[in-house]
């Protein structure tokens, strides 16, 4: 049998792509808010590693949603799932997720960046200084918005697959904390790449932060990835069979014991405590970490959605 191409299968890899994005987005985000309340506040506008999540953060969510729609059998009709929403179905909450994450995130950028913003429109556009002097006053409330609809979206990327009862492996409660903590480590990870790029420090306070963060975080995600096989191994029956079927021989076996188990986990992992034991943290170790995560996640996102199809209940 084809490793990507199988009776079953409901979803493929755009949707892959869509939940890698929107989990990014989401893991940005909360790392932003992370590093402007605990380790930068008012300076937070002047950091590479804020604006890097920031820019990630937006650029992907809206790049996810597109893909989204081009993958619909219908693109064009997308604005219904705007205006009608179902509460029993997962795909129109999570586009409702979306939506308002977005209207949160756009709103603390806006109070985050308040003075580049007002300094450049306040001789052009003075209507806008006023908008963002009125968010500030709310500045507290749209934070906390923000972290739950954060948190939320990146969970969500699990829901979606979870409420597929046919598929045994999908249908699995641990799948929306594992997404949400490989979320939360490709939001953090694309945060320091774009970091660096945009010439902040790699020894700074916010790689160190972040750094303190990750190494639980993967911890975490090597813990629940165990928790979600060996549920299914002891459930038996076809959740046995398709747990064996995607960790054993073969390309998919392959895909999850040395890319996802080892360059995604492992090396990051030795990487993010090296640098913590040696204090030394270069553009190249910063920006080789942080690659290997976001591969990772990749890897992991298409290994689920598609092993996860490969046996029906």
């Amino acid at each position: 049998m084809n490793a990507l191409h199988f009776d079953s299968l409901v979803w493929h890899w755009p949707i892959a792509i869509y939940l890698f994005l929107a989990g990014v987005s989401a893991g940005a985000m909360f790392f932003a808010v992370l590093l402007k309340h605990v380790c930068l506040k008012e300076q937070a506008y002047r950091s590479g590693f804020v604006q890097a999540a920031c820019i990630v953060a937006a650029v992907s969510v809206l790049a996810g949603l597109g893909i989204l729609v081009l993958d619909l059998t219908k693109p064009w009709d997308f604005w219904k799932i705007l205006v009608f929403y179902n509460p029993t179905s997962v795909m129109s909450m999570g586009v409702l997720i979306l939506l308002i994450y977005q209207v949160f995130m756009y709103a603390w950028i806006a109070v985050v960046f308040r003075k580049p913003i007002e300094e450049w429109c306040q001789p052009r556009f003075p209507i806008v200084c006023k908008i963002t002097t009125m968010l500030a006053k709310y500045e507290a409330g749209i934070t906390g918005l923000l972290i739950i609809f954060s948190v939320s979206l990146g969970a969500y990327t699990g829901f979606l697959l979870s409420a597929q009862p046919r598929f045994p492996m999908l249908n699995n409660p641990v799948l929306p904390l594992l997404f949400l903590a490989s979320g939360l480590s490709s939001g953090a990870a694309a945060s320091l790449l774009g970091g660096v790029l945009l010439k902040g420090s790699p020894n700074g306070q916010e790689v160190r932060f972040i750094h303190r963060i990750e190494i639980p975080l993967i911890l975490g995600e090597i813990f629940l990835i165990f928790t979600f096989f060996m549920g299914l191994v002891l459930s038996g029956g076809q959740s046995k069979v398709a747990a064996l079927n995607a960790i054993g021989e073969g390309f998919w076996g392959l895909i999850f014991w040395f890319g996802i188990m080892g360059l995604g986990l492992s090396a990051p992992l030795a990487m993010n405590l090296f640098m913590n034991a040696t204090s030394k943290r270069k553009f190249s170790y910063v920006a080789g970490t942080a690659c290997l995560s976001l591969l990772g996640v990749i890897m992991l996102r298409n290994f689920v959605l598609y092993t996860g199809q490969m046996v029906v209940s």
